[in-house]
């Protein structure tokens, strides 16, 4: 199975219960960008455009041209979604994660690229290689169109090995900061809406009047991440919000007042993209609380995130991702900074 840790770092999980998580890509990637190497030769032209066939308007012929509905599909926990690039057609995966676009350089080793020649992809099993990026003339996303966005190309092979479909990459953050977005789990799909100039601050989705159905959590976004904060056992926790990460992680430096508060269960082993090997402990802990949301034998896995340290200071505690975020639907308003968690 796969266990993308890290910001950047993808690794395979193998455990008794073959547990899937992807706390994906890129935290170390676009730390450092001097020293390209241009050269790379290519038997491509560049890749053209990126869109999504199913992501649609809701109400194409009214005002609210703003708003737009994708659909998804499930594979395990991870949000799977149509797209095509170029003539290419596969899926991607929505990971709030990942800062921005990444593409699997599967499918597109052949095409211009540039490696980074001061910059390599370290996981959590060490050092994997150098980072390479191509650039996109053209990403339609719903009502945004964005122009010359940068690519990350990493291998995504072994999320494709396990989940048995074409991946050809991962949207993240850089589409979603100007939108509110809600993810509805029960209908399978998620709603956007680009709020705009005048509406900032005052927006709010339909489903959000009944104010008792539904927790508000506020939020800060930290290099293009969700980050959220807690008090567990007297400790303050800063928590990364992955809606790509099947299962939650807890850094295993934290104090031992909190570690004792999980119950181990086993141990799992995480491979890295360059196959190195290291062992990590999953277990479930008791009693933990965001907001007014309490979870009971939350599923957790306890590795060291020292990768996981921003450029401007401070490290992640944990990662929340699937155990915890899944309810009936989930949302996120990225102009004012809140997150909501249906009851």
């Amino acid at each position: 199975m796969l266990l993308c840790i890290g910001m950047g770092h993808c690794f395979t999980l193998q455990s008794k219960f073959q547990i899937t998580i992807c706390f994906i890509l890129l935290w170390l990637l676009a730390a450092n960008h001097a020293f390209a190497d241009t050269s790379s030769i290519s038997t491509h032209p560049p890749i053209q455009s990126i869109y999504f066939p199913e992501l649609k308007a809701i109400s194409p012929n009214a005002d609210d041209s703003f708003s737009f509905v994708l659909p998804f599909s499930r594979s395990g926990g991870l949000i799977v979604v149509k797209a095509k690039v170029d003539s290419t057609e596969g899926n991607f995966i929505l990971d709030t994660g990942c800062p921005g676009l990444v593409l699997n350089i599967t499918y597109f080793r052949n095409y211009p690229r540039t490696a980074e020649a001061d910059t390599e992809n370290d996981g959590i099993a060490g050092n994997v290689g150098m980072a390479e990026h191509t650039t996109v003339p053209r990403v339609q996303f719903g009502a945004m169109l964005q122009q010359q966005v940068r690519a990350d190309l990493v291998s995504l092979a072994n999320i494709e090995n396990n989940k048995g479909i074409r991946i050809l990459g991962l949207i993240g953050m850089r589409f979603l900061r100007n939108c509110e977005m809600i993810i509805d789990f029960d209908k399978n799909v998620i709603l956007f809406h680009v709020i705009g100039k005048k509406e900032a601050g005052k927006y709010q989705h339909p489903m959000l009047k009944d104010i008792g159905s539904y927790s508000s959590i506020p939020f800060e976004l930290t290099e293009n991440r969700i980050m959220i904060k807690t008090v567990f056992e007297g400790k303050k926790l800063r928590l990364l919000i992955d809606c790509a990460a099947e299962t939650n992680i807890m850094d295993s430096k934290l104090p031992d007042k909190i570690l004792e508060n999980i119950s181990i269960t086993g141990t799992v082993l995480l491979t890295g993209v360059g196959n190195k090997k290291v062992e990590a402990v999953r277990g479930s802990m008791s009693d933990f609380t965001v907001a007014d949301r309490k979870m009971q034998n939350m599923p957790v896995i306890i590795t060291n995130l020292e990768k996981t340290c921003f450029s401007m200071g401070g490290c992640v505690d944990g990662v929340l991702g699937f155990d915890f975020l899944s309810v009936k639907k989930i949302g996120f308003n990225f102009i004012t900074r809140k997150m909501y968690l249906w009851k």
